[in-house]
């Protein structure tokens, strides 16, 4: 099958499961934001999205594309090392129309990786799963806002979370004008349109997911001084 087989068909599946992950992430983006100004309308997002079938359902959904996406992209780079063969070890300058983001998408997915596995920990974890199986823990499962206030109250997380926005913001940048000229935005004027469009879309959504991490971080979240 062309998908599996071609390098073309590798980079589809790529481009259509990381705009699929973009679409996640404004959503997720959505919640963080009710956070930011109401704890408790944040929990009734959470109750909503709770051990409920639909729930678990998109979430195995986004889990298959998550997967999808890093197997295909770990593909991609061991067949773009084959083709380079022993070239990959000559020491040449990087072309100026080459991004370093380009030039560094590997170590960029897998610090991404990690920070999505510690985000998975912090929160699905003690969340979602924590109510399917009945666990045990310190706060109510459906209380989101209180593991977001506990969690950025831990400095390390903190730094973790920024690392993992800035990771983000690189890889996604890159990432969304890369997907839109392999489904065929080939034309320059429309070309660099969809570049300038990902860029800001992209700055404009990790900005949101930093204040966040900030706002609680540093105690000024509007939902916090409600909440006192």
């Amino acid at each position: 099958m062309w998908l599996i087989n071609s390098s073309i068909g590798r980079k589809v599946v790529m481009s259509v499961t990381g705009m699929a992950l973009i679409l996640f992430m404004t959503f997720h983006c959505c919640m963080n934001i009710v956070a930011l100004f109401s704890g408790e309308a944040y929990n009734m997002v959470c109750k909503l999205l709770g051990a409920n079938w639909y729930a678990v359902v998109a979430t195995a959904g986004l889990g298959a594309l998550a997967v999808c996406h890093i197997v295909y992209a770990f593909l991609l780079t061991a067949q773009n090392r084959r083709a380079r063969g022993a070239e990959r070890y000559a020491v040449t300058e990087r072309p100026d129309k080459v991004e370093w983001a380009s030039q560094n998408m590997l170590v960029l997915g897998i610090i991404v990786l990690l920070g999505l596995a510690l985000h998975l920990f912090n929160f699905w974890y003690n969340m979602m799963f924590a109510e399917l199986v009945g666990m045990h823990t310190a706060l109510e499962p459906t209380n989101g806002f209180g593991l977001i206030v506990e969690t950025f109250k831990n400095k390390l997380y903190v730094v973790l979370y920024i690392i993992w926005i800035v990771a983000l913001w690189f890889h996604l940048s890159h990432g969304f004008w890369s997907a839109m000229q392999t489904i065929g935005i080939n034309g320059k004027v429309w070309f660099e349109r969809w570049k300038i469009i990902g860029i800001v879309y992209v700055t404009l959504l990790m900005l949101a997911f930093l204040v966040v991490v900030l706002a609680f971080a540093f105690g000024r979240a509007p939902s916090l001084c409600c909440a006192a």
